[in-house]
């Protein structure tokens, strides 16, 4: 037992919460990692940048499942022909 005045106390304590600052920064940081991947990641013919106009004109996976291929190809840069192989490609998950 250390006693409440030693600076020793104070000195682990820091060691604690800086410690645990550390740990909770690196989970936070997977968590935003773990956010950004998505099923369209392995999708073949999906870039990043085909995956972020997807995500953001469906909001999610879920919903792209539901579109149809005309609805997809709504889409700059994304034909007719890529759009049935996108949903293909999910339908066979």
């Amino acid at each position: 037992m250390l006693s409440h005045e030693t600076g020793a106390l104070k000195l682990m304590q820091r060691i604690r919460d800086e410690a645990h600052r550390f740990a909770n920064g690196y989970n936070e940081l997977l968590l935003r990692k773990r956010m950004k991947e998505s099923l369209l990641d392995e999708c073949p013919g999906v870039s990043p940048r085909r995956k972020a106009a997807l995500l953001k004109k469906f909001g999610s996976v879920a919903r792209l499942r539901e579109a149809s291929a005309t609805e997809i190809a709504t889409l700059p840069g994304i034909s007719e022909k890529t759009a049935e192989g996108i949903l293909e490609w999910l339908d066979n998950l």
